[in-house]
C-alpha cells in the first residue's frame, strides 16, 4: 500500500463511551505498518443522529459500538446481507459516498471459536440477547452448533430455567453480556455455576479484564475458558480488509 498523496485518510469508532477502546492503538499501528498517511479519530456520540455530520467529514471507514450497532442501521446506504441478518453494524465503509454496514464480529467469533474447538460441535448456551448474542448466533448456525438463548428479555429461556440438566447437555456458553467488564469486574452471569466441569468450554466476549469473573468460575470447576481477546483482534483485521478491499 503506498503513502497517499491526497488529504489524510481518515477512519474511527463511533460510540457513547471510548475512553478503553482497543481500536486506535490498533489501526494506528495498521497504518505505520502499511506506510499509510491516516488517522483514526474516537467519536463519543451521545445521540447517534451526529454520525450524519461524521459523515459529511467524508470519513473513509467507521467501526461502531455500543449502544449504536442497531441504530446506525438507517443511516447506511446499503447493508451487507450478514449484517442484515444479524441487525448489527460494528463496521462502515465508505465506497465513493455510499455508506455501507457490515459486521465482523461474527468473523472474529467464528475464527476464535473454532481455534478452540477445532471439529467438535457441542450444544451451547447463549448468554444474551443483543447485537452481540445475534452476531454470535449466526455464527454458531454457519457452524451447524444447536443453541439456546438465556435473557432477561423475552427471548429464550431466562436465566432461573438453568438447571443441572441443561447446564450439563450444553457444554459451551457464551457469555455476550457486558456483566464483568471493567470496572464492574465483581459480577457475572447468574448461572449454576456448579454443575460446570471439565467437558465445559466458556468463552466471553470482554476482554477487560482478562479473565472475568464468569470465566474464573468456570475455570474453578475444571472448564475450558477463552477471553474475547483473539475475537477482537480477528473482527478488527476484518474490517481493516474491508476497508481496503
Amino acid at each position: 500500500m503506498h503513502r497517499r498523496n491526497e488529504l489524510t485518510a481518515r477512519y474511527g469508532l463511533i460510540g457513547r463511551k471510548l475512553g478503553h477502546s482497543f481500536s486506535p492503538s490498533y489501526f494506528r499501528q495498521k497504518f505505520e505498518e502499511n506506510d499509510l498517511d491516516a488517522e483514526y479519530v474516537l467519536y463519543e456520540l451521545d445521540q447517534i443522529e451526529k454520525v450524519v455530520d461524521i459523515f459529511n467529514e467524508g470519513i473513509n471507514g467507521l467501526n461502531v459500538t455500543i449502544p449504536y450497532k442497531n441504530a446506525i442501521l438507517p443511516f447506511l446506504n446499503h447493508i451487507d446481507v450478514a449484517a442484515r441478518e444479524i441487525g448489527a453494524v460494528n463496521c462502515i465503509h465508505n465506497s465513493n459516498g455510499q455508506f455501507i454496514g457490515y459486521n465482523t464480529d461474527w468473523l472474529g467469533f467464528t475464527q476464535s471459536l473454532k481455534e478452540n474447538l477445532g471439529d467438535a460441535r457441542p450444544a451451547a448456551l447463549v448468554l444474551g440477547s443483543g447485537g452481540s448474542s445475534r452476531a454470535v448466533q449466526y455464527s454458531l448456525k454457519k457452524l451447524g452448533i444447536s443453541y439456546t438463548v438465556v435473557s432477561r428479555s423475552e427471548n429464550g429461556i431466562g436465566y432461573d430455567a438453568l438447571n443441572e440438566t441443561i447446564i450439563r447437555s450444553n457444554q459451551l456458553i457464551i457469555n455476550t453480556t457486558p456483566l464483568g467488564m471493567f470496572p464492574d469486574t465483581k459480577v457475572a452471569p447468574k448461572i449454576p455455576y456448579e454443575y460446570i466441569d471439565d467437558q465445559h468450554f466458556l468463552f466471553d466476549l470482554i476482554y477487560n479484564p482478562e479473565k472475568t469473573l464468569f470465566l474464573t468460575l468456570g475455570f474453578e470447576r475444571g472448564a475450558r475458558i477463552q477471553n474475547g481477546w483473539p475475537m477482537l483482534k480477528y473482527q478488527a483485521e476484518a474490517s481493516w480488509q474491508i476497508w481496503n478491499s
